[in-house]
């Protein structure tokens, strides 16, 4: 779904064919994307004792020590 080759209908412009998102070949061309979701309730901190600002943590609110729950490379 990351890829700048395929196009809105799930064809892949480089090979021509129809593709589901899970499918990955050598000519694999990343899309830059911003990340929209940053919030307390992506934090690996959200609701735990190391929590920067436990009192104020709430869907929506992002502090200075926001730490991701996932890493995507």
């Amino acid at each position: 779904m990351n890829c700048d080759n395929m196009m809105s209908d799930s064809m892949c412009k480089v090979h021509g064919v129809k593709v589901a998102s899970h499918y990955t070949c050598d000519h694999f061309e990343m899309k830059a994307e911003l990340a929209d979701h940053r919030d307390c309730t992506s934090c690996q901190r959200y609701e735990r004792d190391d929590c920067a600002n436990p009192a104020k943590a709430s869907p929506g609110m992002m502090c200075s020590v926001w730490a991701p729950r996932e890493f995507r490379a």
